[in-house]
């Protein structure tokens, strides 16, 4: 269950990512490429990520 939750949040933190690689115009190709509003839902999901990574991992010591 934990190991899952690492995966989870570290496939978060790839999509956050890229979405704000797209919103600031670093990945063409998207409808997202150059729209602002990507940065910002891109560093929330970042974000959702390392919080997830951080409280499996922070569980895990604590067993």
């Amino acid at each position: 269950m934990r190991s899952s939750a690492i995966v989870l949040g570290a496939i978060l933190v790839l999509v956050g990512l890229v979405w704000i690689g797209q919103g600031l115009g670093y990945v063409k190709g998207s409808f997202m490429t150059g729209a602002m509003v990507w940065v910002w839902i891109g560093l929330g999901t970042a974000v959702v990520g390392v919080a997830l990574i951080s409280l499996s991992l922070r569980l895990r010591l604590r067993r």
